[in-house]
């Protein structure tokens, strides 16, 4: 195992990754973009670098020396590709052993409801999937040209504890009608963070591989169990044609995507099993004592109380 590990973008599953590594004997840091986000990071016990990646001097971080980097900070919320891993890339004074670049599922575009697994062809259908393929072929031009191991992890929707659509089901913001909604799936945020852990000491230098939890439902039956979970009214559900008069052009380009992802690869070929195999098993573990969330309300408890 190596000594040290730097997590960018450090924020609920950056926190639950770092919680792991530190206790395997890792070392791990969080590349923390604003001052109250680093001292959430302290009251873990996670060591931070405090830098904006659009902005500031990133020298600290970058010159430090690691032997992984889990890059999981977004894009920027528009275009079609990611100027801010790149200019962390290049700004890189030393080369990790190993970098894990946290992708989306949305790389696949839309695939008509099929299974399908790591070698199904990238055709992102919204910019966000196409920002994140070209996050993924600059981190494997930067495998390439300096000799470190580049890893993928594509990801879909992530559910845990703080995570749970708690306001949109309390405001009855309706959901698209279970007949028409498209499959989509799901990972839970703890089994993200073991996932990571497990390919960046595991996995295949160059591979891809899909972090979810093998049970593809839709969108509506997942605020459908959460309302139960909740106990809040269900939702209630309109049309297709209708969701597109009044959805917002993110929810639709989610809505407009159907696949059902396999993660054999990471299951079978690198023997991983998620904690929460289904949302059965996952949901109800989303609403007891968690360190992370309690972590991050008092963050913003403490912030508010400064205004």
């Amino acid at each position: 195992m190596p000594a040290s590990a730097l997590i960018v973008g450090c924020g609920d599953v950056g926190c639950r990754l770092a919680l792991l590594l530190n206790a395997a004997g890792i070392v791990a840091s969080g590349l923390a973009r604003s001052e109250r986000s680093a001292q959430a990071l302290a009251a873990l016990g996670i060591a931070a670098f405090r830098a904006d990646l659009d902005a500031d001097d990133i020298d600290a971080c970058v010159a430090a020396s690691f032997n992984w980097i889990f890059y999981f900070a977004p894009p920027p919320d528009v275009g079609a590709d990611d100027p801010r891993l790149r200019r962390f890339l290049i700004a890189l004074k030393r080369p990790p052993r190993r970098l894990v670049y946290l992708s989306t599922s949305a790389v696949y575009g839309d695939c008509g409801g099929r299974w399908i697994d790591e070698t199904a062809p990238l055709a992102p259908k919204s910019e966000r999937g196409r920002r994140r393929l070209d996050a993924e072929c600059a981190a494997l031009d930067y495998a390439a040209a300096s000799g470190c191991e580049t890893l993928i992890l594509r990801v879909p929707g992530i559910y845990g504890p703080g995570r749970l659509p708690v306001e949109r089901l309390r405001t009855g913001r309706p959901v698209l009608r279970i007949a028409e909604s498209p499959y989509s799936n799901r990972i839970h945020a703890d089994d993200l963070a073991a996932a990571a852990l497990h390919v960046a000491a595991h996995g295949r230098a160059g591979e891809a591989y899909n972090v979810s939890d093998g049970q593809p439902t839709t969108m509506t039956d997942y605020f459908l169990r959460c309302a139960r979970l909740l106990g809040l009214p269900e939702p209630p559900q309109i049309s297709l044609a209708e969701a597109r008069q009044s959805f917002s052009p993110m929810l639709l380009s989610f809505l407009e995507e159907s696949k059902r992802l396999s993660n054999r690869r990471l299951v079978a070929t690198l023997d991983w099993t998620p904690e929460f195999p289904d949302l059965a098993a996952g949901l109800p573990a989303c609403l007891g004592d968690d360190v992370v969330s309690r972590a991050a309300h008092a963050d913003i408890q403490s912030a508010k109380a400064f205004r």
